[in-house]
């Protein structure tokens, strides 16, 4: 990424970022390029960020399944977390010893923000000895009061690892039902939602199919069960990418954060991407020109209190053991 010439970068993005708007983004880009080299330092990006950030100058890109195996391989002295903040903290659990920035501490995410570790103290207490599974959407704290942690992309082999009857799968409500749709382990759930995905309805994609026939339809599992059950395809957004990739269908619609097409549509130019565009808020704090200022003033440090980092770290490394 270092190496590339601005040109070549914008012939990445050209079918997504208009010339005028790249003109605006090109000096940041510069100046984010020169600081990484100067201070050793690697940018991972979620699928979520905007194309000048996932395709302009992230380093490692993917989901957040992705970014937690990658983040244990990084060889920096400086993380940047384009992403939202329990992101950051994970990246700063799997590597305790580098200094993890995130451009914007407000990045936040309603899951998380939807549980706390008193809820799975009372979770524990109606649900003896069943085993508490949490979403990587969580806190760190949380993450350390949890059994194991899950992404969208492995729910389904973290419940059936752990070889029980019934699990408890926190925080995200729908993840769960529709997870517990391809699994024979009860999965007893929590009431969080994403306030992206929440807010699809299978009125969405009936008139997505009407207005754009033939449309294959991508669902994320954090979609409402009807609205998986509506779509053709469901999957966490690396598996919707990988879909997009093998499959090629001639036109596709993903049930996701809309820069997710932006972004997936960089690499498969001869497939047509019908948008429907809910925002991430909090993914959308994130920006070329905070992501400069997090580099040229060490801006803004994560930490994790050690009181909690080691079995937060646990819960995170026992998934990343399930292959």
């Amino acid at each position: 990424m270092n190496d590339i010439t601005m040109p070549t970068l914008y012939d990445r993005v050209r079918q997504v970022i208009p010339p005028p708007d790249w003109m605006l983004f090109e000096e940041d880009i510069e100046a984010i390029l020169a600081l990484k080299r100067e201070q050793n330092a690697v940018i991972l990006a979620h699928n979520y960020q905007t194309p000048e950030i996932f395709h302009g100058v992230a380093d490692i890109t993917g989901d957040s399944l992705a970014l937690a195996r990658e983040a244990v391989e990084v060889d920096a002295d400086v993380i940047v977390l384009a992403g939202v903040h329990f992101m950051a903290e994970t990246a700063k659990l799997l590597n305790p010893d580098k200094t993890v920035l995130i451009p914007d501490m407000g990045a936040g995410c309603s899951l998380a923000e939807s549980i706390t570790t008193q809820d799975i103290a009372l979770l524990r207490e109606a649900h003896p000895d069943v085993p508490v599974i949490t979403y990587m959407n969580t806190s760190a704290a949380v993450k350390a009061a949890s059994d194991i942690c899950c992404t969208s992309g492995n729910a389904v082999k973290v419940v059936e690892s752990l070889g029980v009857p019934k699990v408890l799968m926190i925080p995200d409500e729908f993840l769960a039902r529709n997870v517990a749709k391809e699994t024979d382990v009860e999965i007893i759930a929590w009431h969080g939602h994403c306030e992206v995905h929440e807010l699809f309805t299978p009125e969405d994609v009936r008139a997505m199919r009407e207005a754009y026939p033939g449309v294959t339809v991508l669902a994320h599992p954090e979609c409402p069960p009807d609205v998986v059950a509506e779509a053709d395809f469901s999957g966490s957004t690396a598996v919707m990418s990988n879909f997009v990739a093998h499959r090629k269908p001639a036109r596709v619609c993903l049930l996701t954060e809309c820069s997710m097409s932006d972004n997936v549509a960089v690499r498969h130019p001869d497939v047509d991407f019908v948008r429907p565009c809910n925002l991430c808020p909090h993914m959308k704090k994130i920006c070329l020109r905070n992501i400069r200022d997090a580099l040229e003033h060490n801006r803004h440090e994560v930490t994790v209190d050690p009181a909690i980092a080691h079995d937060a770290r646990r819960s995170v490394e026992r998934m990343l053991d399930i292959k």
